[in-house]
């Protein structure tokens, strides 16, 4: 059973098999998908992998002849590392936040703004804007232990909330730079960042309303409530809702744990995405050393660090703890995170595995001369790619390998920044258990795996569709050639 299609399905019915089956905690049915499908795929294959990603051919024929354990295991903490500290961190920041009242001042200036009934509207709009130049899953560890708070305010309408942090995250992350997927989308298909920036923003838009339609259909057609979980016990975050305004932190001190990681990754990101030399900014050194103390805080790793600690100041001040209860506090926060890293990395291991397999190649293969017009092709070879091993990177590189030499073609009667947005649109389909997003939007909301799966999973799609129809229509309206 060398076919990489094969072994894709024997990983899916592992995993959901094993979670919605057999009961199974998320963390074992991965890894135990990982393995199999590791055992499954022939060395050759993995060795072909890795010399594709332009790896040396001695050192991709010793990657892939290391054990299975220490591939999985690679996978592992190559996902830990990219994710481990922001969700330790963001979990510290969550908790912090929601005890000290800093996230019950922050809901209430909020409200005083939209008015309670359109509070979802301020979620998913701040959620789409602050996630352009922000990792995604930073956004949504912030995001939603103030819809937590919302939706012990409002008494109802918790899983709307959620469900609009997460739609207004995942858009901006697939079609506006510096989000680092369409950020080489446009450097592989050479399409001009300003262009891709305007177009990208406005399918945005355009799609979180389609989001925020579809989340307000299952809101009411499965309500979901808040529930207790070890970070966010539903009779602490009510006790704070009943405080009165003197008892809770000032705002600029709520704002400070969450503003100032997002502030410096902002400005990170956007120096990043636009000085390309290594001269200085500016020919004032006292300027210039400014900028790189800010670009220092501006790593993600760094910036959350820094805002758990200001939140813990918050905390301190605001309950007046001692030392012994604030460590036990910090321990508290990092039992729950911990358990999301686990299982993040572990669905990152089951997609590296998978990744390994060839799956990315062999749908490839299948769909290089299918007939069809170029933007529904660039969308649903995205879209298959995603599905079937998870990494929403993956399948823009793949997409955009195939199509780059198209993208360039004289004759294409529309322009290639159509391409990317069919693109962005197809790595939304279809997010499920090899996604380690998934398990991060998951847990962070505190949804069952079935609850995930009948809401997260269909509205992301649903977005997906909308996106790439709406790319068809603009494509045919104003091809800009």
């Amino acid at each position: 059973m060398s076919d990489p299609i094969l072994i894709l399905l024997v990983g899916v019915v592992i995993v959901v098999g094993g979670i919605i089956g057999f009961k199974l905690h998320p963390f074992l049915a991965l890894l135990l998908a990982a393995l199999a499908v590791a055992l499954l795929t022939p060395t050759e294959l993995v060795e072909q992998y890795f010399l594709s990603k332009g790896t040396a051919p001695i050192e991709a024929y010793k990657l892939a002849h290391k054990s299975i354990g220490e591939r999985i295991g690679t996978e592992f903490g190559n996902t830990c590392a990219k994710i481990g500290i922001l969700i330790a961190m963001a979990a510290i920041i969550g908790k912090a936040m929601l005890d000290s009242g800093a996230a019950e001042k922050i809901i209430r200036a909020m409200v005083k703004i939209t008015g309670e009934k359109n509070a979802p509207v301020g979620f998913i709009l701040s959620s789409f804007f602050l996630t352009i130049p922000v990792f995604v899953d930073t956004v949504i560890f912030l995001m939603m232990p103030l819809a937590k708070a919302m939706g012990m305010r409002l008494g109802k309408n918790y899983l709307l909330l959620a469900l609009s942090v997460i739609a207004g995250a995942v858009m901006a992350n697939s079609y506006v730079p510096p989000s680092p997927g369409p950020l080489f989308l446009v450097s592989a298909l050479n399409v001009p960042i300003g262009l891709m920036m305007l177009c990208g923003s406005l399918l945005g838009l355009c799609t979180i309303t389609v989001g925020y339609l579809i989340a307000i259909f299952l809101n009411k057609k499965m309500p979901i409530p808040l529930r207790d979980s070890s970070d966010a016990r539903l009779e602490d975050i009510k006790a704070i809702a009943e405080k009165d305004d003197s008892e809770l932190p000032s705002l600029g001190w709520s704002l400070l744990p969450a503003v100032f990681p997002l502030v410096t990754i902002c400005i990170r990101s956007a120096f990043d995405a636009f000085h390309k030399s290594d001269k200085p900014l500016t020919d004032f050194s006292i300027l210039n050393k400014t900028l790189d103390a800010i670009l220092f805080f501006g790593d993600k790793n760094i910036a959350l660090l820094m805002g758990a600690i200001f939140a813990l100041l918050v905390l301190s001040n605001q309950k007046k703890t001692t030392k012994d209860k604030l460590t036990a506090f910090v321990q508290t926060a990092l039992m729950s995170g911990g358990g999301i890293i686990l299982i993040t990395a572990a669905g990152g291991a089951f997609g590296g595995m998978l990744q390994q397999s060839g799956i990315s190649t062999r749908i490839a293969d299948l769909t290089k001369d299918y007939q069809m017009a170029l933007i529904p092709l660039a969308f649903f070879i995205t879209a298959v790619v995603r599905t079937a091993q998870g990494s929403a990177t993956v399948a823009l590189i793949t997409a955009s390998g195939i199509l780059a030499g198209m993208a360039q073609n004289a004759n294409l009667g529309f322009h290639p920044v159509y391409l990317c947005l069919a693109i962005g649109s197809g790595a939304k389909l279809i997010p499920w258990m090899n996604d380690a997003g998934f398990w991060i939007m998951c847990k962070t909301s505190n949804l069952t795996e079935k609850e995930a799966l009948k809401t997260i999973a269909p509205m992301q799609s649903l977005m997906g569709l909308a996106g790439v129809i709406l790319t068809m229509i603009a494509a045919w309206l104003f091809p800009m050639i």
